[in-house]
């Protein structure tokens, strides 16, 4: 359904499954290595007795267990580097089949309990680097080389593993692993979207705190009310991490909202419902649809004005973060990845919206048509203008969110972006 890799470039071998056993558990208390234990209970957020030190890039529930093959260290080590099995801080130590040649998917059943499903390849960072001579812990990239990467896995039934374990691998039988993957790079661009607006607002001196840590993007603003500037994504991936939006909400004393896929806490309220829509640049030609005398192009980094006034006034913006949307435009502007688009009906601006480019994703900021031309095809055409903007800009892969079954998830649809994940907003109000 979507071609599409995950972050480290992760692309599954043609190969047939081999079943093999559960070689090393390993733990730590933070860092590596992790060390050799008799047997662990592995839970939905993980395996027990172990901790990370870095939470916001590392653990939640789809990178609960990390997991490298045995056949991989020995590879490894034969160039000479002190590897070993727990030094680059994998988890489980497989034997019998190379774990990351396995398609994200695969189901592995250790024992007579635990049940985990592979969810991506890990990206290497220095912290495992004197596990190389040369310190080049590169050597497990994926994308380099796609045999020895380690991977993560989320749990789909919890239990307790121990070495000698048997693993049986049962391959893929739908599509679920291939769209969280395509959901996780959405959500990459998203977070970089809303960094580059809420940074451009600071540097026009709009009040706003940030809060920018690993894959978690929080901010407040007290002087402006309401989601735009007082939110927190990251907590799809990471929603045992909930309570940092709170205390950021709390410090500053406004209310926030956080998008997340299930519940942070017991009793949380869904105040609205989003579907994150993705597909590959090829599928739209990017042909602008609308009436006749409808055109849309991008604005130049000088042209000021038109594209925050239009946002205002369609959005039903309050004069407030009207004003600070006047005042960020000009920032905004500078941002090297952010393009703003007008649509113009014979040379009057009818609809604004923008692109943010991250890491080959063309994320499709909301689009704002004036209220006297929706429903002729003005956000249509700023869709197709902005996937073909996204493909000339060299992305493999463009997304965007909309209100579930709304019109803009059906112009979405229609362009040929299909549904991936469906994110909840929730309401967090610390005075109450």
């Amino acid at each position: 359904m979507i071609d599409a890799a995950d972050g480290a470039g992760h692309r599954p071998y043609d190969a047939p499954m081999s079943d093999g056993r559960v070689l090393q558990v390993n733990v730590s208390d933070g860092g590596v290595p992790k060390r050799p234990v008799d047997g662990a209970r592995i839970t939905r957020l993980g395996v027990e007795g172990d901790r990370q030190r870095a939470l916001t890039v590392h653990g939640g529930p789809h990178r609960a267990v990390s997991l490298l093959g045995v056949e991989a260290i020995r590879r490894v080590g034969a160039e000479g580097h002190p590897i070993a099995p727990g030094t680059t801080g994998e988890n489980l130590t497989t034997e019998g089949f190379d774990v990351s040649a396995l398609p994200i998917g695969t189901r592995l059943s250790i024992g007579s309990e635990c049940v985990l499903e592979l969810s991506s390849s890990v990206t290497p960072c220095r912290t495992i680097r004197h596990s190389f001579r040369d310190l080049r812990f590169g050597r497990l990239n994926v994308t380099a080389h796609p045999a020895d990467s380690r991977m993560y896995a989320r749990v789909i039934r919890e239990g307790t593993v121990r070495p000698g374990d048997a693993i049986r691998l049962t391959p893929p039988t739908d599509d679920r692993a291939e769209r969280w993957l395509a959901a996780a790079q959405l959500d990459g661009a998203e977070r970089a979207s809303n960094l580059s607006l809420w940074r451009s607002a600071v540097a026009a001196d709009v009040p706003v705190q940030i809060v920018d840590d690993g894959e978690l993007l929080i901010a407040a603003a007290p002087t402006l009310p309401g989601p735009v500037f007082n939110q927190g994504f990251g907590f799809a991936n990471l929603p045992h991490l909930a309570d940092r939006a709170v205390a950021h909400f709390a410090r500053h004393r406004v209310t926030g909202w956080l998008w997340a896929e299930e519940h942070p806490w017991p009793g949380a309220r869904v105040e609205a419902t989003a579907a994150y829509l993705a597909g590959p640049v090829e599928l739209a030609d990017g042909t602008p649809e609308g009436p006749a005398g409808l055109g849309v192009r991008e604005l130049g980094r000088t042209e000021i004005g038109a594209w925050s006034d239009l946002v205002a006034r369609a959005s039903g913006l309050s004069a407030a973060i009207g004003a600070a949307f006047a005042a960020l435009e000009p920032h905004l502007a500078r941002e090297a990845h952010h393009h703003r688009f007008v649509a113009e009906l014979d040379g009057r601006p009818v609809g604004v919206a923008s692109l943010h480019t991250h890491r080959g994703v063309g994320w499709l900021r909301a689009a704002s048509v004036d209220s006297r031309h929706r429903d002729r095809g003005v956000h249509r055409a700023l869709i197709g203008a902005r996937i073909a903007a996204a493909r000339r800009l060299g992305c493999d892969l463009v997304g965007a969110s909309a209100n579930e079954a709304g019109t803009s998830a059906r112009n979405l649809e229609r362009a040929g972006l299909r549904t991936v994940a469906v994110r909840r907003r929730y309401r967090i109000d610390p005075a109450a």
